[in-house]
């Protein structure tokens, strides 16, 4: 089964078209990345799928379930995490895990927070105010929270955000090893090219709402002629026909 199939989705606003018509699949078990620069249509695209913004036309299946008409039942298997969106600064990084863990009716709830915290490197922190981590901290209680329900489908929005080249590794690997022991599919919007090379199967290559180009990492490096993805990406956003 597909993970998420996309069929022509559209987004439009008053001034902005911010999704023309796109299309596209990701496997379950697979890897998709969503490139391009700031507008094309990545964070929007993400907010769809996650039932957080209503489309203007077309489809989307998350998990077998239409998002249209009964999206809670994709969304009790799915998460997501983000750096940009903040976790309730008042509460500890304990509470938060837990809030959300009861969301997701999570079984062994105290060992599976236990894990993440390890996992993580977030075991000391657990009783510090949210509000009060570096940003590099709250990326990391953010991933935590993520995986804190074991979903089948992970969607991750710069996800090593503000994490030092070490820990960002670390984080990494973290989510390799998740996606081979579970088999979850992953979609991951980046600007950290290094990052989708490692972590991607398939890339999309986004501008001005729609996909330009698509294909896996290596596949695009060689049609551009290029040493590697992030060349290719300034070819394209700097491309006026695009």
């Amino acid at each position: 089964m597909d993970a998420i199939i996309v069929n022509n989705l559209v987004k439009r606003y008053p001034r902005t078209l911010a999704v023309d018509h796109i299309s596209f699949t990701l496997p379950q078990g697979g890897v998709l990345g969503l490139l391009g620069g700031n507008g094309a249509g990545k964070t929007t695209t993400i907010s769809m799928l996650l039932g957080l913004l209503v489309p203007s036309a077309g489809r989307i299946r998350v998990l077998g379930h239409d998002m249209a008409r009964d999206r809670f039942k994709a969304l009790a298997r799915m998460n997501f995490s983000s750096p940009y969106i903040a976790l309730p600064a008042r509460l500890s990084v304990a509470e938060n895990l837990r809030v959300y863990g009861h969301l997701y009716n999570v079984p062994n709830l105290k060992r599976r927070i236990g894990e993440l915290a390890e996992q993580f490197h977030l075991s000391a922190l657990l009783s510090r105010p949210t509000g009060e981590l570096s940003a590099g901290q709250k990326t990391r209680v953010a991933l935590a929270k993520s995986l804190i329900n074991r979903p089948d489908l992970l969607l991750l929005d710069e996800p090593t955000a503000s994490l030092d080249p070490d820990t960002g590794d670390y984080a990494r690997s973290a989510l390799e090893a998740y996606q081979r022991e579970t088999n979850a599919a992953i979609l991951l919007a980046s600007h950290n090219m290094a990052e989708v090379e490692r972590l991607c199967d398939t890339v999309l290559m986004l501008k001005a709402g729609r996909i330009v180009d698509q294909g896996t990492p290596e596949a695009l490096v060689a049609r551009y002629g290029r040493e590697n993805l992030e060349q290719v990406f300034l070819d394209i956003a700097r491309r006026v026909d695009a």
